[in-house]
């Protein structure tokens, strides 16, 4: 590692997938929509995050305001093609460009994101970017009691590393935090894995996949 150099930091940049957009985070365009795509949820979504759910969209935008206009965490939104509207948000944080080390988080998917090609793409996307900056380490970390959580991030293709019990106190309750990631030797294969499924090769006409990632990538990791 003699010849290792700083990375540089993610910018609020566009990154253009064929199903959706991932966009810097503009609290008057995207609040008004993102609010009401969280409120097709019953609450589930903000379980495990340390804030939310939010009884109004003044709030909503309260809380965009004082939390998400920083450097890190530097929040994207997620833009649907389909229907050109902001469907959701993730991060980048805990940016550390000096050892290559970056963390994806904060992600809230709406109902009309989750489960979607797009919420894949949106994944993908963000990845691709980070490891294009020469980022060698890419972090998932979520409450180990959030089963959904885990399992996307094995979809994902990070790879488990162990809990860190008690590591934090979450809305009154305890967290033991899972730690998964993604190295830049990993990325390669990974890529190859994200473009298999993404492909129209990949649906049949009624857009069933018919390998899943799961499969893809739990061939890697």
């Amino acid at each position: 590692m003699s010849d290792w150099q700083a990375v540089i930091k993610p910018q609020a940049c566009t990154l253009l997938g064929r199903y959706c957009d991932v966009v810097p985070l503009s609290i008057a365009s995207h609040a008004p929509a993102l609010y009401a795509a969280n409120c097709l949820d019953d609450g589930r979504m903000w379980t495990y995050l340390p804030y939310g759910p939010f009884d109004h969209l003044s709030c909503y935008q309260a809380w965009l305001t004082q939390y998400c206009r920083t450097d890190d965490p530097l929040f994207y939104v997620i833009i649907d093609k389909k229907i050109q509207q902001a469907v959701g948000m993730a991060s980048f944080l805990r940016i550390d460009s000096a050892n290559g080390v970056i963390e994806i988080g904060h992600i809230a998917y709406s109902p009309v994101l989750k489960r979607s090609t797009a919420a894949t793409e949106a994944m993908f996307l963000m990845a691709e970017y980070i490891f294009s900056l020469g980022y060698r380490r890419y972090e998932w970390k979520c409450n180990a009691l959030n089963t959904p959580s885990c399992s996307a991030a094995t979809r994902f293709g990070f790879q488990f590393e162990g809990i860190f019990r008690q590591a934090g106190v979450v809305k009154g309750h305890n967290r033991d935090t899972a730690w998964y990631a993604i190295i830049n030797s990993d990325w390669p294969a990974l890529k190859s894995a994200y473009q298999t499924w993404l492909a129209d090769a990949n649906f049949n006409e009624n857009g069933q996949q018919l390998v899943s990632l799961t499969k893809l990538t739990a061939a890697i990791i």
